[in-house]
């Protein structure tokens, strides 16, 4: 039975992956001490998902290691020796970085090393998947030109059609904490790929969405903004209009891809993983979907003040990633998301 290797196994991402490979047929073990809930407090909390992965998958194994225990981590791959790793721990927030930047650094950057080296050393041959973010443009994508519509912005440059593909730009701007720190995790990936001769891939992920998620304001726009629907709390709108627009993709498309590329691995490539141009929205044009699904208004604050570094438009261009792996496709509309997590939490 062939093993794999997850981190961060009980977050959206990762207990996605452990369950489309529970179920293909492999031995799984995860890696997860909830750090969500050191993060956000018990809306961030994860027990939930690990105790369901417990009870529902027989070939599923939980390792209670922080990724930040470099001898631990080492120790544990070195016994399980998995034929795949799929690396999602990470501190997510841009938020939360600011207040607890070592957190930060030694979680994205020196836990990322730690799996890595530990892979180089036992089993260099497995391929690696990162989760990456699209935070690693930091906002350069705000000096595209942009036009705007009633409820959103978007890209008036026709270069930017399809969004933004790999060859952008990631020197030269505004990360925040948050992103130099998974930009350092990003690059370290490609140059274990390109140095040491390792299949590895980094994802830069847009808004990985979908009912498993934990959505909390620092982190998880959708998943957060329906629950508020639903529970008829107020969203608060950090400044651009409520105009802002993000792609969404949900988190089975994206164990889906994973899949693929373990499948059929490559040397040190990066991809950048979304909804794409066709599942992008505003926070304005969420609020009109959630609305419709659940039959509620939805109430909100808004402030006029942006996050710093956010974006004000983010769309993913696909176009590498159907390239390398033409079976894969986006499955799910932002619609069908928005249903489902509405349906997770009613």
């Amino acid at each position: 039975m062939k093993r794999l290797f997850v981190t961060g196994s009980s977050g959206l991402i990762g207990s996605e992956v452990v369950t489309m490979f529970a179920f293909a047929g492999w031995q799984v073990h995860g890696l997860d001490n909830n750090m969500r809930a050191d993060f956000f407090g018990s809306p961030g909390d994860t027990r939930w998902n690990q105790r369901r992965l417990l009870s529902d998958l027989k070939t599923f194994e939980h390792h209670e290691v922080d990724i930040r225990d470099r001898g631990g981590v080492d120790a544990l791959i070195k016994k399980i020796k998995p034929d795949a790793i799929v690396h999602c721990a990470a501190q997510p927030s841009h938020d939360l970085a600011a207040s607890r930047p070592f957190d930060d650094f030694d979680i994205n950057a020196g836990g990322t090393l730690n799996v890595l080296e530990a892979c180089r050393k036992h089993l260099k041959e497995a391929p690696f998947v990162h989760m990456s973010t699209n935070k690693v443009y930091g906002d350069a994508p705000n000096d595209i030109s942009l036009i705007e519509s009633e409820t959103r912005w978007d890209y008036d440059d026709p270069i930017y059609a399809r969004g933004i593909a790999e060859t952008f730009s990631i020197d030269q701007s505004k990360h925040s904490i948050f992103g130099a720190s998974k930009v350092a995790a990003d690059v370290m990936v490609q140059e274990y790929g390109r140095y040491f001769d390792m299949p590895t891939c980094t994802l830069r992920g847009g808004c990985l969405t979908g009912p498993n998620h934990a959505g909390v304001e620092l982190h998880g726009f959708l998943s957060h903004l329906v629950r508020c629907n639903v529970k008829g709390r107020k969203y608060t709108v950090f400044g651009y209009k409520g105009k802002q627009v993000r792609d969404n993709i949900h988190s089975a498309d994206v164990a889906s891809f994973i899949a693929q590329f373990i499948d059929a691995p490559r040397i040190a490539q990066v991809y950048n993983i979304g909804g794409g141009k066709e599942n992008s929205i505003s926070v304005l044009e969420a609020f009109e979907i959630a609305s419709e699904v659940s039959g509620k208004p939805m109430q909100y604050d808004y402030i006029d003040q942006h996050r710093s570094g956010d974006h004000i438009c983010y769309y993913s261009d696909l176009t590498k990633m159907q390239t390398h792996y033409p079976n894969w496709e986006v499955t799910k509309s932002v619609r069908d998301i928005i249903i489902e997590i509405h349906a997770a939490c009613a």
